[in-house]
């Protein structure tokens, strides 16, 4: 790994967005990746993202399952709902598109610029997809009770999230 390569301290509303990116199925890769690391980063960051109910074989069913369960969504906001997880299922599809499409390339026939190029596309595929979440999300989260806004609250920002280190 270069030496040029540093982690980024973030803030409590970026950890937000990746736990959301994580629900979504996308990545957000914290090292540019190769063409053949790109679906074992994509697997891995977002089974450490979901936490503690995310299994190894989940899929963005299950995602999308457990998320309804857990902001305790009525029969009155299903067509809502309906368009959150069709988000979820698009999002997870073009991310799947987009690692099938980047294993043509051996890693040790990349040069570090198409390493880089490779990890641009992925970064965009995951603002590309919050956007498509978020715009549905907030429709979503307009038509929730007070009590359920509360509770997705408090879903979103604890999905995903490590202690954060201390220093001291």
């Amino acid at each position: 790994m270069s030496s040029f390569i540093h982690p980024i301290a973030v803030s409590g509303p970026i950890v937000r967005s990746v736990a959301i990116a994580a629900l979504m199925g996308a990545t957000m890769l914290a090292t540019p990746l190769s063409a053949a690391r790109a679906q074992q980063a994509v697997a891995a960051q977002n089974q450490a993202a979901t936490g503690a109910a995310e299994t190894k074989g989940e899929t963005v069913e299950q995602r999308i399952t457990d998320l309804h369960a857990a902001l305790k969504i009525t029969p009155a906001q299903d067509a809502q709902w309906n368009a959150v997880a069709q988000a979820m299922r698009q999002n997870a599809a073009n991310m799947d598109k987009l690692v099938a499409s980047n294993r043509t390339t051996p890693p040790q026939n990349m040069t570090a610029v198409e390493d880089l190029k490779t990890y641009q596309k992925f970064a965009q595929a995951h603002v590309d997809g919050l956007k498509n979440l978020i715009s549905s999300f907030g429709t979503l989260y307009d038509a929730m009770t007070d009590t359920q806004k509360k509770n997705a609250d408090q879903v979103f920002q604890t999905s995903g999230r490590e202690p954060a280190p201390s220093h001291g």
